[in-house]
């Protein structure tokens, strides 16, 4: 598999950012934890890719297109629907992707990265991290302020970056992540605005239980839409549903 992203970003210079995209503590976890050397390259990746994609390219997803091609790329990606289910989903959110017959061309999905992360390698920390930056991004009107999301699909996990997060909150004096059901959403989202300056509110759930359907436990995805506007952080991404699940289009 062709790392396109990777090694376009790993040719950008670090040091050549914006100060205010640079000034951030890669190293510091928590009073016990500090990042490994392949975890502040991750996290420095991530921050170089939304440069470009918010700052060199205003966001503009057939430009961050344009740009992956300028650098190799050259593969066909489009999104071909073959389950009539998936397709009608899509088919509500038309305005988003352009289908064009059953298919969505790629440069839809640009806006998206990965980490591949053996197990024990210590990705919730990096995580957690990824979300100290997105806020200090916002903080610093780099990125557009949007709602942070995790998803994870099992109970454990969910478990494991709670712990994460408390932890990292009784180490990092100027920030607190505040947890959320994201059954929640509305009611948070009514009791206070998002404070950028302090405490942060965060939202996650159960990424195999949402679903078109509202239930007990599943959720519908479109009463959690927010008109797009989130920040999604997906871990074990590859876990999952078979191929033609509804959630292989959320």
């Amino acid at each position: 598999m062709e790392l396109y992203l990777q090694n376009i970003m790993e040719s950008i210079q670090f040091e050549n950012l914006p100060s205010e995209w640079t000034n951030f503590d890669f190293v510091k976890f928590s009073d016990k934890k500090k990042l490994f050397d392949y975890q502040q390259d991750a996290l420095k990746n991530v921050l170089k890719a939304l440069y470009k994609y918010y700052k060199d390219f205003n966001a503009d997803k057939r430009l961050f297109f344009q740009f992956y091609k300028n650098n190799g790329f050259s593969e066909n990606l489009d999104f071909v629907i073959n389950n009539n289910k998936i397709l009608s989903i899509f088919e509500e959110f038309n305005n988003d992707y352009g289908i064009t017959g059953n298919t969505i061309a790629f440069y839809n999905f640009i806006n998206r990265m990965s980490f591949w992360m053996a197990t024990g390698s210590g990705k919730t920390i990096v995580i957690v991290k990824l979300i100290e930056l997105l806020i200090n991004l916002m903080k610093e009107n780099q990125i557009p302020k949007k709602d942070i999301l995790f998803l994870t699909y099992r109970e454990d996990l969910i478990d494991q970056f709670k712990s994460h997060i408390e932890e990292f909150n009784k180490s990092i004096g100027n920030l607190n992540i505040n947890l959320n059901d994201l059954k929640q959403y509305d009611s948070i989202k009514r009791e206070s605005r998002m404070n950028i300056n302090n405490g942060v509110d965060i939202f996650y759930y159960r990424s195999d239980l949402i679903s078109d359907e509202q239930k007990d436990k599943i959720i519908d995805f479109r009463n959690y839409d927010n008109n797009g506007n989130w920040y999604i952080l997906l871990d074990e991404a590859h876990k999952g549903d078979r191929e033609d699940s509804k959630r292989v289009c959320q």
